[in-house]
């Protein structure tokens, strides 16, 4: 079980965080959020994925950022179609591996006919709580949904992870629904403030759920 963490705003706060070793860390670019990246990333070990979060950027400003902070992989938060997708894609077909992580929301069900055009295209999914916010509400969607999900894809589960539901997470990673689980987000149920984790808290998270599950 992988893990992500996003939200990622200081520099001081990114390497203390980066010394825990997730799998991936976050940055948001988008000037809607709060949790809007326009720092430094220090050096990161070479196992932690540096990863940018767009909502309907232009190619280019994606581009561009992937350029500029040498991202790896890439977390499409918008409206984001296929074909823009491909587009992105090609752009690193010779130069780079870019993963591509495409978002969708979740509330009380979900059709999941919709991510089949994506399925070849796309690295993973990751099913967020539609709410207000295009991410970071803090609230969990009914993981149940996830029975119903038809494809092998691995996927990223987010919203409202915390060490509240400890126990609801590990009860989720012991059912089906959770076969294609590849990696676990977390986010604001972290935080001290808006792009601030803490690192006791995502330290306990990870002995006690992610290390768990690799048990």
């Amino acid at each position: 079980m992988k893990l992500k963490v996003c939200g990622m705003k200081y520099i001081d706060n990114i390497q203390a965080v980066a010394v825990l070793q997730p799998d991936y860390l976050g940055f948001i670019f988008y000037d809607k959020s709060k949790r809007n990246f326009d720092g430094i990333i220090p050096e990161l070990s070479a196992s932690i994925k540096k990863t940018g979060v767009f909502v309907n950027a232009s190619i280019d400003e994606v581009v561009n950022k992937i350029n500029q902070y040498d991202l790896q992989a890439v977390q499409l938060h918008g409206d984001e179609s296929v074909a823009y997708i491909k587009e992105l894609k090609d752009q690193f077909e010779h130069t780079r591996e870019l993963e591509v992580i495409k978002v969708f929301g979740i509330k009380e069900s979900f059709n999941f006919n919709i991510l089949k055009p994506y399925e070849s295209v796309v690295d993973y999914f990751l099913f967020d709580t539609k709410g207000k916010e295009r991410g970071g509400n803090g609230v969990a969607f009914d993981w149940k949904v996830l029975r119903d999900y038809p494809f092998s894809k691995p996927f990223f589960l987010s919203g409202g992870i915390g060490l509240e539901n400890t126990d609801n997470i590990l009860s989720f990673l012991r059912r089906q629904e959770s076969n294609y689980c590849y990696a676990l987000d977390v986010n604001s149920k972290f935080e001290v403030e808006a792009g601030l984790k803490s690192v006791e808290k995502i330290k306990e998270f990870k002995e006690n759920v992610i290390t768990n599950k690799v048990k």
